[in-house]
Order: C-alpha cells, then structure tokens, then sequence
C-alpha cells in the first residue's frame, strides 16, 4: 500500500489537573472504522479545506508556522482542524472568548451548520495561543490511511465541560496519564504507538502547567515508525528502539 497519500491530520491532547496528577481525554474508536478501530485516541481528524479560513486573529498561527517549519496559512489550517475537531470529538471550544455551544455540536458533525458558521455567528475565533505544538507523526508504509499528524497540547478551559458525544467513539472520558500507561500494559486498553508515546511523554509532568511550559522545548521532528512482520505478529519500532505490536486490521 505504498501508493495510499500521505493527508494533513492534527490531534489534541486535551488536558487537566486531576487530584493523582494530570488526566487526558480520551475516547475509544467504534470498532466499524477503518482507521484505528477500538483503539482509544486523542480529540483528532483529518484538515478540511474549510479550516484555513476559519475566523482567527491578525497574525494567529505564527508561532506554530514557525514550530512546524510551514507557511501561516498551513498553520492555520492545521490549528483550525485542531480546534474544530476538539469540538466534534468532546464538544470543547478553544475560542476567545471561551463559549459553550455544545448544544450546536451535533448539526456541525452532521453538516448542517458549518464550524466556521457557528464561530461567526456567535462572534468567536481560533485561540491559537490555546495550544502549543507537542509533536508530529507520520503513519508509516502499508497501513490503509496515512496521516501527516501534529500533535498539540492544551488545557481544558475554565468552565468547559468535556463530553462523550461522537458517533465515531464507543466511550469517552477523562484517564490519568499514569493510569492509562498502566491501563495498556495490562492489556486492558489498546493504543497506537503515537499515543502511549505522547502519555508516556507526559508522564514527568505534574501539573498542566508545567507540561504547557516544556512544549516550546520539544523535538518536532517528524517520527515515522518502522512496521515489521513478526510471526502472527506485526511490530512497530520506534526510533529510540521502543516496539509496539500493532492490531492487523490496521494492514487490511
């Protein structure tokens, strides 16, 4: 499957301070999708032509052109699916002003308004400053969809209120980093790579704070796992030696 493009695709690693440390959100795919089935994933998907042109601020997307080594516009792009799905995915708006119009998340899901519709109509904007770029991955050769994937990280607004509201998710909720980690080394939650690599990353961190202030030191060069077959097994490697076993439905 050499030939499958290579697509723009962002994830948010949406975060908050729990009483045993910092939790994430994170939802667990229905088991019909193509991509990723039962794994439990960040907020994320795939840029829409439409998210460059959501409404930003002058300027907004400059410090992220700047990280990931794009033009302003493909940063806004990227910060615009970023945002857009974070709401589609957990009905979070990371908006200036902070709102709340989960009640409007399912007709942006299905169609019926669109996201930037929804933001002007009301008179909000991306809040870029309300992520920092964390990572990037690319899916490696010979999956069924290939995604070029940056990864930010951002705090759960004051007052937000996360949900488990998609269609494309049989659970959702928040998960400390640790508990999750724990949770799939004892088989009782399955990841891909890119994922317990980010909660693993996350990991030293004890507040939100904290981790919020290291994203400007990360490495966002881009990490391609290598996929191997290993008898019934099929193996992902890390560029620091780390492997994973990978679901095979991933290469159908």
């Amino acid at each position: 499957m050499s030939d499958v493009p290579i697509r723009d695709a962002a994830t948010v690693v949406l975060l908050r301070d729990g009483t045993a440390g910092i939790e994430a959100w994170l939802l667990t795919r229905v088991r019909e999708m193509v991509f990723a089935a039962g794994m439990s994933v960040f907020p994320g998907g795939r840029v829409d032509e439409a998210d460059v042109d959501l409404p930003f601020a002058p300027g907004a997307g400059a410090e992220v052109a700047e990280r990931y080594g794009v033009d302003e516009r493909h940063a806004r792009a990227l910060l615009g699916a970023a945002v857009r799905e974070t709401f589609e995915e957990a009905a979070v708006l990371l908006t200036s002003p902070v709102a709340d119009l989960s009640g409007a998340r399912a007709d942006v899901e299905a169609g019926r308004v669109s996201f930037g519709e929804l933001l002007r109509g009301n008179g909000l904007r991306i809040d870029a400053e309300a992520l920092r770029p964390w990572s990037r991955w690319i899916t490696p050769p010979g999956e069924v969809r290939r995604y070029d994937t940056r990864f930010f990280v951002g705090a759960l607004p004051d007052g937000a209120e996360a949900q488990d509201v998609t269609s494309e998710s049989s659970s959702a909720g928040w998960v400390g980093v640790g508990e999750a980690l724990e949770q799939v080394q004892r088989g009782e939650r399955g990841m891909l790579p890119p994922t317990v690599a980010t909660l693993a990353s996350l990991a030293p961190f004890r507040t939100v704070e904290q981790a919020l202030d290291a994203a400007p030191g990360r490495s966002l060069d881009a990490i391609s796992p290598t996929i191997r077959a290993d008898g019934e097994k099929v193996i992902a490697t890390l560029p620091d030696g780390s492997e994973f076993e990978l679901p095979k439905a991933l290469f159908r």
